[in-house]
């Protein structure tokens, strides 16, 4: 089979109207596990977005006038040409991101889901008859929003890129995607490469890696009526406001601190097989990796060594070559804080049992015990294999901890009793919960989003893409001109 992803068809060079040199200039794709340089992409500025936005809004009018069947083949080839493209896909997914096979291979399936759920999407009503106290018909109508600025991070760059991009095409819109620059294959090229096979006209998505000069522009320039950011709850919150003043709609799945709760009832050989995937899988390097571990005080010791048993039996290193659980962290300046946070937890008075040290930008699971809620390992989002474990003694006590977070992600609750769970959950706020399942999880068909400094509720996945979309219009029409008093 012919493969989707040469390097040569993309070295030093953007997606728009084609493989083209951006202004900006090229930098280097580096492999975090071995520093290996896997191609070059080249580096859009403000003026390539600029001219994309522009191009964008011209191809965007006859794409949205295509038939909701021209549009749903495109997305269905698309997820056709993932499914036979994966094994090519997955291992950019690895080499790219420091993933393992087993989440890239995820990350594979997803994608191609999210091509099959937007395409499902293209023919769903596109409105609604309204009631009316006058003698006309009434009705709403969902029409495109136009053009759709994306920006997606460099963790799971495949999943949280398709995930806006698939859905707003399939509605009718143009795209405009900036994926990250460490990531710019399998968070962007992938896609345009995939779509431009399965027939997607020349025009309506474009690919723009770019810094924060390039992301500013996006979310600024005119033609751009929806954003779709996925990121750190700092960057998001300036990309909020700059939003804001251009009187634009901004969609923002940010940063998590998720809590797994471990209730006195819990299966705890099981509590600690979860809790090591919720915090462990791709290196922590997820938005709802477990980062606080809630134990109640009657199984806190059996917990705590069966986890940090765990994360020293879990073999790190380089997971295109080896059979491993771990791979890399993203880069040095990522390794770097996630260090920094576990030696200022263990001097403020937490107990090291497991992990804590690294080699390279391999970083070994840590558990850290005796934990604070101060403390920073434990306050802030880590985004690294670490585990911060606070005992309590009650319920309330487990809600108060879960709750007392500034972010509002997603919650893990480990319980005999899935009704006792439920009902905790409801004192809690988040926009994801799992009774007896670890943090992560991610489907298609399923709203996905946060509140609190987590983000700006469900907004993607399922119906929820209808609304991120699309504009809701009044329609009327009456027989005839009525009469009026003036």
């Amino acid at each position: 089979m012919t493969a989707v992803l040469d390097p040569n068809t993309f070295a030093g060079t953007v997606f728009s109207g084609g493989w083209v040199s951006p202004r900006g200039g090229t930098t280097p794709i580096v492999a975090p596990a071995t520093g290996e340089e896997l191609g070059t992409t080249g580096v859009a500025d403000a003026e390539d977005v600029a001219s994309a936005c522009a191009a964008a809004a011209a191809a965007q009018r006859e794409w949205a006038a295509a038939s909701y069947a021209e549009r749903a083949a495109v997305l269905r080839r698309a997820g056709a040409l993932v499914e036979q493209h994966a094994d090519e896909l997955a291992n950019w997914v690895v080499r790219e991101t420091g993933a393992v096979p087993g989440l890239a291979g995820f990350a594979v399936s997803v994608a191609a889901q999210e091509c099959y759920e937007a395409a499902a999407l293209a023919s769903r009503p596109p409105g609604e008859l309204l009631p009316t106290a006058e003698p006309r018909l009434s009705m709403l109508r969902r029409v495109p929003v136009g053009v759709v600025g994306v920006i997606s991070p460099f963790n799971v760059p495949l999943i949280l890129s398709i995930r806006s991009v698939a859905p707003a095409l399939a509605l009718g819109n143009a795209v405009v995607l900036k994926p990250d620059l460490r990531t710019p294959v399998s968070g962007g090229f992938a896609i345009a490469r995939v779509l431009a096979e399965a027939g997607l006209p020349e025009g309506v998505l474009h690919v723009l890696p770019g810094a924060a000069a390039a992301g500013t522009a996006l979310v600024s320039d005119r033609h751009v009526r929806v954003v779709s950011f996925t990121g750190s709850s700092e960057t998001g919150r300036a990309v909020g406001e700059l939003a804001a003043r251009h009187l634009k709609r901004v969609h923002l799945e940010l940063g998590g601190n998720s809590a797994l709760i471990v209730l006195d009832d819990a299966d705890v050989e099981r509590a600690v097989s979860a809790a090591a995937w919720g915090s462990y899988l791709h290196q922590g390097q997820i938005c709802m990796t477990t980062g606080r571990h809630l134990v109640h005080e009657g199984v806190a010791e059996s917990y705590v060594e069966g986890l940090a048993a765990h994360a020293e039996a879990l073999p790190v290193g380089d997971p295109a070559t080896g059979q491993v659980a771990l791979g890399p962290l993203i880069d040095a300046g990522q390794r770097d804080k996630v260090h920094g946070l576990v030696t200022a937890s263990v001097d403020a008075g937490a107990k090291l049992l497991a992990g804590g040290r690294y080699e390279d930008l391999f970083y070994r699971p840590t558990v850290l015990d005796n934990v604070s809620t101060d403390m920073p390992a434990y306050a802030n989002e880590v985004f690294g294999p670490v585990a911060p474990v606070v005992r309590f003694s009650s319920v309330e006590e487990a809600a108060a901890l879960a709750a007392g977070s500034e972010y509002g992600l997603s919650l893990s609750i480990l319980t005999g009793d899935a009704m006792r769970g439920l009902a905790l959950a409801e004192r809690i706020p988040t926009g994801i919960v799992h009774i007896n399942d670890q943090t992560v999880n991610d489907e298609a068909v399923a709203p996905f989003g946060g509140v609190l400094d987590s983000g700006t509720g469900a907004r993607f996945g399922g119906s929820a893409n209808l609304d991120a979309f699309t504009e809701q219009r009044w329609i009327t029409m009456r027989g005839e001109i009525p009469t009026y008093p003036f």
